[in-house]
């Protein structure tokens, strides 16, 4: 076992002295060595079940003759660091995340991971690690929240909340119901509760065959996780000693149904990012072509929240994870899961339980829910949940309005300074320039409440929650901070949208917008000091996945 590096041998007394101290025995000193990677914090609500799924995890890697050893790794809600500066920290986390379990892993020799995660940059920054480390993994989400209640009707902390302020700065709803949902939106633990990004992730983990079947639907307060939680702690042991390592699942194959079932599902624009960054840390290139090639060729079959007004809930009620499979089987490829068995398998024995939930036979969409665009202002590419954008806005033009930072862009839309016809610049909001690629939930949310989703368009080096619906554009590279061509838009260039041919460009030639860059003068960085401050130096491209180099 690789842990005998740290447990065998008369010269290894001394790091046996100080196991032992930890309270192990002898007799465990001849057992694989597993380590918990938990994200448990009181301060984000997907995280707050996690101590009773980290007993249940103990008890399986026990129970399957494994010694568990659990260790802390950070987790950002980005609901609560929306739309200020500690959004600045939320993709950034996600490279501390796979460094610090690399860190901990390598520096005791363990011989397997249970990785419990849930939320956005903490599930693809834990299989960040599985890939970079591959030694035998298997992931843990914590599951998604019950739906809220209000005024007879089901709510999610996105659209009901985020939403709301837009309502209420329009005037649509008073301060008494603003706090009554804001009391009423989150009912308690778990992750948001339709297919934004945490709950994308979790299906598409669960797609690539890094989680037990049933994992990514099955609800956090649910005696089912805590049942899966536990035969994971079992699973892992065995992987230890079938010695399955997370390479042997993370293929191109697998990487190519996690993106089908993600056009499949309508998820979150995120994926765009994480995806290409695990893969990175598999040895394998994803680029974007390819995200777009899957989604001509692939019809949605579900429309949770924010697109539709069913949950996670509905999905797990429908069959979950299997079932979307199900629908999908001829377009995928075989693969390895932790399971022990193949994904096509997984995928023919399961079962479509409610067809308005999967619509197979009759989808929402003749195409997936992620649309690519590329034009001279987004040359190596931009990425659109076109899920979210109804008919009429999919082919949109007009006036440019531009903003240098997300607060600008805010108080414009809650000083009701944007009109119909705008299309909202956010630039120097990038990974470098942001730093961090901030997330616009809060703008995109505030045009939605305020009525102006079907007549105002948005338009990021930054990126979008997978709450965001509307025409909003992300992922916009290169980057304004790089001397993308986004640094040369000014205030009334004519902007032109064509989700369906894939395009978006600025009324300028070519010569132009060199010439505007040539005389463009570059903000200084707004943030010089600290883990940001290195980070802004290191990370790539939006088109890369953002990943360090």
């Amino acid at each position: 076992m690789r842990s005998d590096q740290i447990k065998k041998g008369a010269v290894r007394a001394p790091n046996r002295c100080l196991l032992y101290s930890t309270g192990i025995s002898p007799r465990d000193l001849d057992k694989p060595f597993i380590g918990i990677a938990s994200s448990f914090t009181d301060l984000v609500p997907g995280h707050v079940s996690m101590r009773d799924l980290e007993r249940y995890i103990e008890r399986g890697i026990a129970a399957a003759g494994g010694v568990p050893f659990i260790f802390g790794a950070p987790a950002v809600c980005d609901g609560i660091a929306m739309g200020h500066s500690g959004m600045h920290y939320s993709l950034a986390s996600r490279e501390i995340i796979a460094d610090l379990v690399e860190t901990v892993a390598n520096a005791h020799m363990l011989d397997g991971l249970v990785l419990l995660t849930n939320c956005d940059k903490i599930t693809p920054g834990m299989l960040m690690a599985a890939a970079r480390l591959n030694i035998p993994s298997i992931v843990v989400t914590a599951g998604a929240m019950l739906s809220g209640m209000y005024d007879n009707k089901k709510r999610s902390m996105v659209r009901d909340t985020f939403e709301a302020v837009g309502q209420f700065q329009a005037g649509k709803i008073s301060e008494k119901q603003l706090k009554e949902l804001e009391m009423a939106a989150c009912p308690g633990a778990g992750s948001c509760q339709g297919m934004y990004t945490a709950n994308t992730m979790a299906c598409l983990t669960e797609t690539m065959g890094m989680s037990l079947t049933g994992c990514a639907t099955a609800l956090a307060v649910s005696a089912k996780k805590k049942r899966i939680a536990y035969e994971s702690g079992i699973r892992v042991v065995e992987m230890v000693k079938e010695n399955i390592k997370p390479r042997d699942i993370l293929t191109l194959d697998a990487f190519k149904n996690a993106i089908t079932a993600d056009m499949a599902l309508g998820g979150s624009t995120n994926t765009v990012l994480h995806l290409p960054a695990i893969a990175n840390e598999a040895g394998i290139k994803l680029s974007l072509d390819l995200f777009d090639e899957i989604s001509k060729t692939t019809p949605q079959i579900c429309c949770l929240e924010p697109a539709g007004d069913h949950y996670m809930e509905d999905l797990d009620n429908a069959g979950g994870i299997p079932a979307v499979l199900s629908a999908l089987e001829p377009k995928l490829f075989s693969s390895k899961t932790v399971n022990g068995t193949n994904i096509k398998i997984i995928a023919e024995e399961g079962k479509i339980l409610d067809e308005n939930v999967i619509r197979a036979k009759n989808p929402y969409k003749p195409e997936g829910g992620i649309a690519i665009l590329k034009g001279n202002i987004a040359p190596n590419g931009s990425v659109v949940k076109q899920a979210a954008v109804s008919e009429k806005m999919k082919v949109f033009s007009g006036p440019a309005k531009i903003f240098n930072s997300e607060e600008d862009a805010m108080k414009a839309i809650l000083d009701k300074k944007i009109t119909s016809g705008y299309v909202i610049v956010i630039r120097y909001e990038g990974p470098a320039g942001g730093p961090g690629m901030r997330e616009m939930l809060s703008p995109t949310s505030a045009l939605t409440g305020m009525g102006l989703s079907d007549s105002v368009a948005l338009l990021t080096d930054g990126r979008f929650s997978g709450g965001t619906r509307g025409p909003c554009i992300g992922h916009i590279s290169p980057e304004a901070a790089s001397g993308g061509a986004i640094a040369a838009i000014s205030d009334g260039d004519i902007i032109e949208i064509d989700i369906p041919k894939r395009t978006l460009n600025v009324k300028l030639s070519d010569d132009e917008i060199k010439l505007r860059l040539a005389n463009a003068v570059k903000p200084e960085p707004k943030v010089k000091t600290g883990y940001l401050s290195r980070y802004a130096k290191l990370v790539q491209s939006a088109d890369t996945g953002a990943v360090l180099k």
